[in-house]
């Protein structure tokens, strides 16, 4: 019965391991590699196009604020200085409430993978579905994260200008017929791009690009994201000028002296503190997604409560203080902690609390937009609260509640993103800062460090994770570690039977095929053996030896969408030399349910071929 068994289900197997491997191939077939100055060229395209797309999306948010608060048809609108208050009054309530409502429609029809703050997706597209992000997203993105943003969610445009950007340099990559490499490549260089002509952040955004986004970091890679961000950032700024994001007075001299022991200290103080902070940011977030995913109602209905609740905090806000502080991107509040004109410690701590809580609502409740802006708000308001205690308690220390916002905002963005290198650069861009480049890499290493003690995951890689989709924390040298399974694995050529001696169990045309051999039984895979040639040999030394007695029982299961870079790190940690591609993972695998099998000399063998296919 076994013999029958495994006789019927050999063919379907190889079909079906082969046609995985054979249709993900024929995928690649078709597309021709380019040379890197094609490659650039076309990443100067995306730099334009993504140029201008920032800027349509800045001038889409203006009008939907004026419209959504004051009721006026105008682009007029800057948003690091406070607006007048709405005239609204009570009514301001349902201004979130409106705008998160047409969001949920234009996500549920149209393209479900704009809703939230759009970085995980970008880099789910890049590990998981080989650089493809879909032409509408970029539309629907647009549309959905100016909605949110203009309405008072508390979000940042930053994450939607990063997804639409590399949704751009995804399409063109597609439309081009580009293989996976060159559109990951291209779908980074829109990324980057996003965020340069945002920030006016060049050199920030190509480490953010190195940083979060490309899995090789090599010329190949480098120029064409350095071309797209240089070019994004030159389109930025003729239409929003050369100032940085934030103006800062600086009102010293160039640092001329070390910075002060106690000045150390209070900054290493600072820099446990945005730790614990950014943990509680992440926490928040993902915690708050899960508790909407939860409720028994539909997505309109999330999102009135949701909105709702960030309609009333902006009301009180508006009406007992003067200013919705928490509303939208806030660079508002920002922009006044750093110039010293909003440095009320009882404020400052309030708006840390509420700002947490408003974005951890609003992107629960199916915002569309980014936690770039929400995490320098964050940071701003409890570095500027340290710094302003601590000017009081220790002056000797030489901070102040500006520089204490500076670090702050690092710091909190460094631990929560992961991009430590990112955040120093940023936000020394955003500011022209220099004095406080010292307390900011003191302060940021130590609560990145923080933030991964009480938490492996960052903000973007834990919403990946609730889906299996593990990301790799450390770059690799090529783009081969982010092949799926599917890709690597080989076709199983044989299926025998464990019990049997190698006499009865081998068959006529056995060594014909050079695939690995899959052992079973009783329908149950038992193991692998990858050498054809020494089972051959053996047949004929010890043919009455069992096909068991040869056999690779160690070996870890994989599924086939499971990225080459996950697989290997499993099997090195449990020892194991080979991994079985399977349709499902639970329990002994069945010998139907084996898709493939990846072999460390099977993963070198493709790597070789990975390596000729770029050199020719």
């Amino acid at each position: 019965m076994l013999k029958e068994t495994m006789e019927n289900k050999q063919a379907p197997l190889a079909q079906t391991a082969g046609g995985s491997k054979t249709s993900a191939a024929a995928l690649e077939r078709g597309k021709k590699r380019v040379s890197l100055l094609s490659l650039s060229i076309m990443a100067l395209a995306v730099g334009v196009v993504t140029g201008f797309g920032a800027i349509v999306f800045r001038f889409m948010v203006g009008v939907i604020h004026n419209f959504a608060f004051h009721g006026e048809l105008s682009a007029v609108y800057d948003a690091n200085v406070f607006g007048p208050p709405s005239e609204w009054g009570p009514a301001l309530i349902l201004v979130p409430i409106i705008g998160g409502l047409i969001v949920v429609f234009l996500v549920k029809k149209f393209a479900p993978e704009a809703r939230g703050h759009g970085v995980p997706e970008v880099i789910d597209a890049v590990y998981f579905r080989q650089g493809a992000i879909r032409p509408v997203v970029a539309v629907v993105k647009s549309l959905a994260s100016a909605l949110s943003i203009g309405t008072g969610a508390s979000v940042g445009r930053e994450g939607p200008i990063i997804q639409i950007g590399a949704a751009l340099g995804s399409s063109l990559a597609q439309w081009t017929k580009l293989p996976a490499g060159q559109r990951i490549v291209l779908l980074s260089a829109g990324a980057g791009a996003g965020i340069a002509a945002t920030f006016n952040t060049p050199l920030g955004a190509v480490i953010f690009a190195v940083e979060l986004m490309m899995p090789e970091i090599s010329v190949r890679t480098f120029l064409p994201v350095v071309v797209a961000t240089g070019t994004a950032t030159y389109v930025g700024r003729l239409f929003f000028g050369l100032q940085p994001a934030f103006v800062v007075p600086i009102a010293h001299a160039p640092e001329l002296a070390p910075l002060h022991i106690f000045g150390f200290i209070g900054y290493a103080i600072l820099g446990i503190a945005c730790g614990l902070a950014a943990w509680s940011f992440i926490r928040g977030v993902h915690s708050a997604e899960e508790l909407f995913e939860r409720l028994p109602f539909n997505d309109y209905v999330k999102a009135i409560l949701g909105m709702g609740t960030v309609g009333v905090m902006l009301y009180l806000f508006q009406s007992q203080a003067g200013h919705m502080f928490i509303a939208g991107t806030s660079y508002a509040t920002i922009q006044a902690v750093l110039q010293g004109t909003m440095n009320a410690l009882p404020l400052l701590a309030l708006l840390f609390l509420a700002k947490l809580a408003a974005t951890s609502i609003s992107l629960g409740a199916g915002a569309s937009g980014g936690v770039f802006a929400p995490s320098l708000f964050l940071g701003t308001a409890l570095g500027g609260l340290f710094g302003g205690i601590a000017a009081i308690v220790l002056p000797e220390a030489g901070m102040n509640a500006a520089e204490g916002a500076m670090v702050g905002m690092a710091s909190v963005n460094a631990a929560s993103t992961g991009a430590a290198l990112t955040a120093i650069v940023m936000v020394f861009e955003m500011t022209r800062d220099y004095n406080i480049i010292v307390p900011m890499i003191i302060a940021v290493a130590i609560a990145v460090g923080i933030r991964r003690m009480l938490i492996d995951e960052n903000i973007y890689s834990i919403k990946l994770l609730s889906r299996g989709h593990h990301i790799p924390k450390d770059r690799h040298s090529n783009m081969f570690m982010v092949h799926p399974a599917k890709d690597v694995m080989h076709d199983i050529s044989y299926v025998l039977d464990a019990d049997k001696t190698l006499a009865e169990a081998l068959p006529a045309d056995f060594g014909e095929k050079r695939g690995p051999v899959l052992v079973a039984h009783d329908g149950h895979v038992l193991g692998v053996i990858e050498n054809i040639d020494a089972l051959l040999h053996r047949k004929i030394t010890a043919p009455d030896s069992l096909v068991r007695s040869y056999t690779n029982r160690k070996f870890v299961l994989a599924r086939s969408g499971n990225i080459l870079d996950d697989v290997l790190r499993r099997m090195a940690r449990r020892e194991h030399t080979t991994a079985l591609v399977v349709a499902k993972r639970s329990g002994v695998p069945r010998v139907e349910d084996v898709l493939g099998v990846i072999s460390q000399h099977g993963v070198g063998d493709s790597l070789l071929a990975e390596l000729r296919s770029i050199s020719s």
